[in-house]
């Protein structure tokens, strides 16, 4: 048995150490040019840090170089880097010189049957990748083949039989049909029948004879097979040693089979099994993390080991989901956890999850974009250079600058009052978030929805429950809006809404516009915003700032406008962890206002004639020397580039869209062309304070993805900016000018300088006008302030 078969059968890191070792020295004694060579590059990898992944890859490249465009072999290289990378045209060139390799290979020949498998697995990773059908068929085809011409007794043939019996499962997801179900768990059982007790890949092939038990008892509620499965994944950990690579996903099997026998039989003891091993923790923390183990959960986890495991399995977010992933894993398990039923303890961590779980996108932009003045100028200069190189995509080494930057930040870690650099922050950090105010987190789930209101830093959290919203009434809410805001005909800033479309549509012919956005208001109002200002009243707490931060189906809901007084001035924060940033961030120049007026872009289709009319009632009132102008023709992409890098405050009058695909394509439609969110983010803005989006669609996100939306608005504070004014939707362009007149005349009043935190009342008074002067609904409830 060589050390790494005996590494994978018993998981003694030692043993991975020494085949490292030999696997090095074989490559020493292997000259340039040896056909060996390949091969033996091919063979050095390990698991472990980025350190090793870069090695590994680096070796893999290698070994990729030396291997002729003809080699069997190459197909197996780019499957490998396809699986590291995730280069769609490594897999596509995987999948060429695999179909080529079949071709060129005649019947009997006994090397056919690993090419067709090696083809197999090409299209099921396609399939994956793309999800077209017949990549899964084309898999399934080449898997059968390889089992048909692999006898009995072959060592391959288990191996072979796996592979099929995962096509089968695989295209039962896809279509339902129970025949493939009942393939898969006999060619699963054949595999486990071939292959000796003590062989390292048995505990892989009983995982997946339980996996299948396991989706046979979803569909016909048979008990027997979900003890069936419950024994396979048993016996699969059971033969998985401690700190083995597979134990993790062996153990995810059987916590998730655990649980689906609680849920039919209600014993608890299957459902803290898994938490109950003492030795793995960690392993049961990666577990937690996988959404199917998450969604078998429901809200029962109430316990302070299930917290606890919830919490450690968090810390381990940034090393798994890395810079560049989207999931929203964290908000997922806030959403679990019944606020109402638990220790104030869990509440903290609750708080935790959720600053954590919201907008990851979010979050990882502030990453790249670090608060460097806290440390040296060294340290400061090289992570903002890795930052830089590593958001921009253009370095030819993203992995080796990603690894550099981590080993930067560990030694920055390390220093005092360092600890958290980077790093979410914990609760007794995040409290600080509502020095200016109450901040009220909103959480929805099909079991409960709920709030969280945090009054100061100094006082408990209050948990606030809404007994008669559900999250089906949310989204109903929710889809009400869409569809009346689109009776209204909005969609870009220089629509009017003359043209409204109510009288087109029966359902509208008897009610008007306002009816509906009143029935929108007095709901919210009823069911959420006055529950929550109930409790702050009791608090003493009757007028002033406060924030609201919502998540799941209470995003996209104006809560900020259905209050029938105007005594609270409503904010928004995407986290409290960017809030608390924003306390912390402060222009150190004077202020200076950038303002940007585009009446059109080069096309008169286009025109918003409201934008000169704004930009000179902004002139009127900021003095020259602190004003910067840049007007229609003027305000190309170089020329908005160099002000808001110099400008402090900046005003953005011009049409914008945002892009639900890629937000990070989000943009501002400028004179000649196109600003992206992306190209704001890269940018060095020392001086950023305040924006204001006179725009279109600024505080929109996308639907389906509503934690994750990361719009115009979040995406400049993300930049830099303290706070932002944005639209829930596009405002009308008549009403540009006295917005912004009664805005920055409340900014500037009494020969005042400008402050980030006089910009939610400024938006206040302006909006209150608005409503004084009787225009619709949907023209005066767009405009929203974030940050401080």
């Amino acid at each position: 048995m060589s050390f790494r078969d005996r590494y994978r059968r018993l998981g003694d890191l030692n043993d991975l150490e020494a085949a490292l070792q030999k696997k090095q020295e074989a490559v020493g004694l292997t000259p340039d040019g040896h056909p060996d060579r390949a091969d033996r590059l091919q063979g050095l990898a390990r698991l472990g840090d980025l350190n090793d992944l870069e090695a590994a890859l680096q070796k893999k490249q290698e070994a990729l170089e030396l291997t002729p465009d003809e080699h069997p072999d190459r197909a197996d290289h780019l499957q490998n880097r396809y699986k590291r990378l995730g280069d769609l045209n490594d897999l596509e060139a995987a999948l060429q010189l695999d179909q080529k390799a079949v071709e060129l290979t005649p019947d009997g020949h006994p090397d056919r049957a690993d090419r067709l498998q090696s083809l197999a697995v090409s299209f099921t990773d396609r399939y994956m990748r793309l999800g077209d059908l017949s990549d899964l068929e084309a898999a399934l085809q080449r898997d059968q083949e390889a089992v048909d011409l692999t006898p009995d007794g072959h060592p391959d043939r288990a191996g072979r039989l796996e592979g099929l019996a995962i096509s089968f499962t695989d295209r039962y997801q896809r279509l339902g049909d129970l025949n493939d179900l009942e393939v898969a768990i006999k060619k699963f059982q054949e595999a486990v029948d071939f292959t000796p007790d003590g062989h390292p890949d048995r505990a892989g092939y009983l995982n997946g004879l339980a996996m299948s038990f396991r989706y046979r008892y979803q569909r016909l509620g048979d008990l027997n097979d979900l003890e069936a499965a419950l024994q396979r994944n048993q016996e699969s950990v059971d033969l998985t040693p401690n700190g083995h690579p597979d134990r993790a996903r062996h153990l995810q099997g059987l916590a998730v089979s655990f649980t689906n026998r609680y849920k039919r039989l209600g014993d608890l003891n299957d459902l803290e099994a898994a938490l109950q091993r003492d030795q793995e923790g960690q392993v049961v923390c990666r577990v937690l993390l996988c959404p199917s183990w998450i969604d078998t959960r429901g809200w029962e986890f109430e316990s302070p080991n299930c917290i606890t495991a919830y919490f450690h399995a968090f810390n381990l977010l940034p090393e798994i989901f890395w810079i560049g992933n989207v999931l929203s894993v964290r908000h997922e398990v806030i959403h679990r956890l019944d606020i109402g039923q638990v220790t104030s303890t869990a509440t903290k961590t609750c708080i935790d999850f959720s600053d954590t779980g919201l907008g990851i996108t979010f979050q990882q932009m502030l990453q790249l974009r670090p608060d460097l003045h806290k440390l040296s100028p060294a340290q400061a200069n090289e992570l903002q250079i890795l930052s830089s190189q590593l958001y921009s995509g253009t370095s030819p080494d993203p992995r080796g600058l990603a690894v550099k930057r981590q080993d930067l930040l560990q030694k920055i870690r390390q220093q005092p009052n360092l600890e958290y650099f980077l790093l979410p922050k914990p609760y007794k950090e995040l409290w600080r978030a509502s020095q200016g105010g109450p901040v009220i987190i909103l959480n929805s789930h099909p079991d409960h929805c709920d709030g969280i209101i945090i009054l100061d830093p100094t006082s408990e959290s209050i948990h606030v429950p809404f007994p008669n919203v559900t999250l089906g009434m949310l989204k109903s809410q929710q889809e009400s809006l869409r569809e009346l805001l689109g009776r209204c005909n909005i969609r870009t800033r220089e629509e009017s809404t003359s043209t409204r479309l109510f009288s087109y549509q029966e359902k509208y012919r008897f009610r008007t516009p306002e009816d509906y956005f009143a029935d929108l208001l007095a709901w919210l109002w009823t069911h959420i915003v006055a529950p929550v200002y109930q409790v702050l009243e009791s608090h003493g707490i009757t007028n002033g700032r406060l924030w609201w931060l919502p998540s799941g189906a209470f995003t996209r809901l104006p809560l900020h406008a259905c209050a029938p007084t105007d005594e609270f001035i409503c904010s928004y924060t995407a986290t409290l962890g960017s809030l608390l940033d924003g306390y912390a961030r402060r222009s150190s120049i004077t202020p200076k206002v950038g303002v940007v007026g585009v009446t059109h872009t080069g096309h008169r289709w286009n025109y918003l004639p409201g934008v000169e009319q704004e930009v000179k009632n902004i002139l009127s009132i900021v003095t020259k020397e602190q004003v910067e102008c840049l007007d229609t023709e003027q305000a190309t992409v170089d020329a908005v580039n160099l002000q808001l890098q110099n400008c402090s405050w900046i005003h953005l009058a011009c049409h914008g869209t945002q892009d639900v695909v890629d937000p990070t394509k989000s943009r501002l439609l400028l004179y000649g062309g196109n600003l992206e969110m992306e190209t704001i983010l890269q940018m060095p803005l020392p001086n950023a304070e305040f924006v204001f989006l006179a725009a279109c669609q600024t505080a929109m996100g996308d639907a389906k993805l509503v934690n994750e939306s990361f719009h115009l608005g979040g995406g400049f504070i993300a930049a830099g900016f303290r706070g932002a004014i944005g639209t829930m939707w596009s405002m009308n362009d008549s009403d540009g000018p006295l917005v912004a007149e009664i805005f920055y005349s409340h900014l500037f009043r009494e020969g005042r300088q400008p402050q980030a935190s006089d910009a939610a009342e400024a938006l206040h008074l302006a909006v209150k006008e608005l409503k004084a002067r009787k225009v619709p609904y949907e023209r005066w409830i767009p405009f929203i302030h974030m940050g401080v």
